[in-house]
């Protein structure tokens, strides 16, 4: 799930599949790729401090990009989606899934 060129309508749409496929709060699994850099998984990992998430990481099978894995419980689409974006903002280079 890479951000595309109209944003506001993508975000719209998994709002939408978001009310339609969970009752909640919900547990929500997050998929982001980036390069193997320590400090850019740092970043990633530190958006979700505090939140109770269950992080994992897995590194590419050439070491060059590391998928983090993020499971956590979040109250609403609304704040699923104010995530992602947050994390497209703050984390360069990042290919949220």
């Amino acid at each position: 799930m890479s951000v595309p060129p109209n944003s506001e309508e993508f975000y719209k749409k998994l709002k939408g599949q978001l009310y339609d496929t969970a009752l909640w709060p919900s547990e929500y699994l997050y998929k982001f790729i980036v390069i193997s850099d320590k400090e850019k998984i740092k970043q990633i990992e530190d958006l979700f401090d505090n939140l109770g998430a269950v992080i994992k990481t897995k590194k590419s099978k050439n070491g060059k990009y590391t998928s983090v894995s993020i499971n956590v419980s979040m109250k609403n689409p609304d704040a699923v989606i104010d995530k992602y974006k947050e994390v497209t903002e703050k984390v360069e280079g990042v290919i949220s899934l």
